[in-house]
């Protein structure tokens, strides 16, 4: 079992850190630093994921706010409706339960 370095810790307040696999747990741990991730954080992803899994989980994943996926996807340079939580669909679901 790969552990995380412990400045990670404060985006996995509601799991237990010390039992989190990055080899099991890979695309929950990229989603948490592409949504709430420092720089420190971000440096971190960057040596421990290969860009192709950064842009899946991006391409792939519709847990990320569309502030975050927006952002990614210039970085990343990927066409926005690539992007699963920047399709128009999502959003409007999304405003459904949380109108504001």
């Amino acid at each position: 079992m790969r552990k995380l370095p412990k400045f990670l810790s404060k985006y996995f307040w509601d799991v237990e850190f010390e039992k989190l696999d990055l080899q099991k747990r890979r695309v929950y741990i990229l989603r948490r630093i592409l949504e709430d991730g420092d720089r420190q954080a971000v440096a971190w992803m960057w040596k421990n994921f290969k860009k192709s899994e950064i842009k899946d989980v991006l391409s792939n994943f519709r847990g990320l706010s569309p502030k975050s996926a927006n952002f990614w996807a210039v970085i990343l340079n990927i066409k926005k409706e690539d992007v699963r939580c920047l399709n128009k669909s999502f959003i409007e679901t999304q405003r459904q339960f949380w109108p504001y």
